[in-house]
């Protein structure tokens, strides 16, 4: 898992999902992120790292840890 992918996610879930705070491992829906929230926050990740993520694998990746080791592979091709 790459740290600067994780420090980013964690900013991109903090600005976009409203929440402080989030241990990677941490699920940032438990922690109040809202279906609302969670197009933006979409949006937000492929646009930061330049990724298309499939919405399946968006919805599976609960945590900054998991979300980080998605864009990890989605980068790989």
């Amino acid at each position: 898992m790459s740290d600067g992918n994780l420090s980013s996610i964690l900013e991109i879930i903090h600005r976009v999902g409203g929440i402080q705070n989030l241990a990677p491992d941490q699920d940032f829906y438990d922690a109040g992120v809202s279906s609302v929230s969670a197009l933006p926050l979409l949006m937000e990740m492929e646009d930061h790292f330049q990724v298309s993520i499939p919405d399946e694998r968006f919805l599976t990746a609960r945590t900054a840890g998991a979300m980080s080791e998605l864009i990890t592979d989605l980068k790989k091709g």
